[in-house]
């Protein structure tokens, strides 16, 4: 199986509720959002992905479950590009839906699959809440639409400055089928309502 990589993103915008003003969110008529700009990946110019051990084919993703965060059976939708080639996700009223970036690989598929989801939303807990405590060896695991179940387990997890966003280690090419999970995470700036971080967790398929 070979796959070409022909979307190119020109801006990322991943966004995620304050929970830290929760308070003052009752009487506005949106909540604040926390936005972080993503450089695009480099233009593509040849086939990124040959056949790859352990890889499955094609599937869109319907739910995600990760026992060690209590997230379980999580609604999964597809999410492209708005129009300002910001990248949509999923809204604050819905703070346990995740959004796959369906411009990149399906959970299982060769490549690098990313799932966005929001750490809080209108003052409570949403579905990433406490992805930033995730450790090697925990389990991810992604139901798809062919009745299959991709299974990862994951590697590593950083917290970067929205402005030094890893673009091409999070979206770039990678050899075996990967997962990434993108929310926002560290300090909560009230003044601005954004999240100063996001949280990527960097997991590898295993079953």
């Amino acid at each position: 199986m070979k796959r070409e990589m022909s979307t190119v993103v020109a801006a990322t915008l991943v966004f995620c509720g304050g929970l830290a003003i929760a308070g003052s969110l009752r009487d506005q008529p949106k909540p604040a959002q926390a936005a972080v700009t993503v450089q695009a990946p480099p233009p593509i110019s040849a086939p990124l992905f040959t056949e790859a051990v352990n890889a499955l084919g094609k599937s869109a993703p319907t739910s995600l479950t990760i026992p060690a965060i209590g997230v379980k059976n999580a609604p999964i939708s597809p999410v492209g590009l708005n129009a300002d080639q910001s990248v949509e996700v999923p809204p604050l009223s819905k703070p346990n839906l995740v959004g796959w970036y369906k411009h990149r690989p399906t959970p299982g598929e060769q490549g690098a699959a990313v799932l966005l989801g929001h750490v809080d939303g209108y003052g409570k807990p949403a579905v990433f809440y406490k992805a930033h405590t995730l450790k090697a060896g925990d389990t991810i695991s992604v139901k798809r639409k062919d009745a299959s179940t991709a299974t990862f387990s994951v590697d590593s997890l950083e917290r970067v400055d929205k402005d030094a966003f890893p673009t091409d280690k999070v979206y770039g090419a990678t050899d075996a089928a990967e997962l990434r999970l993108v929310t926002c995470g560290g300090e909560f700036d009230a003044a601005t309502g954004h999240y100063k971080d996001n949280v990527i967790v960097y997991a590898h398929l295993v079953n």
